[in-house]
């Protein structure tokens, strides 16, 4: 069974953030991003089932 990633942009979307955060800040938030292809043409994207687990991390008390 393929692994579910979503784009920087559906990230965004889904977090209600900017793209630049993602870019910029998501990896220090403990989002680990995922490089496909090479140079110009790569694409960072994010596993789905990640992003949700650390959703649910981030509930207070």
């Amino acid at each position: 069974m393929a692994a579910q990633f979503m784009d920087v942009k559906q990230v965004a979307e889904y977090l209600n953030m900017s793209v630049t955060w993602v870019y910029k800040e998501a990896p220090k938030a403990g989002l680990t991003p995922y490089k496909f292809g090479r140079g110009r043409n790569a694409k960072i994207q994010f596993r789905a089932s990640e992003i949700q687990m650390w959703i649910k991390q981030q509930r207070l008390g």
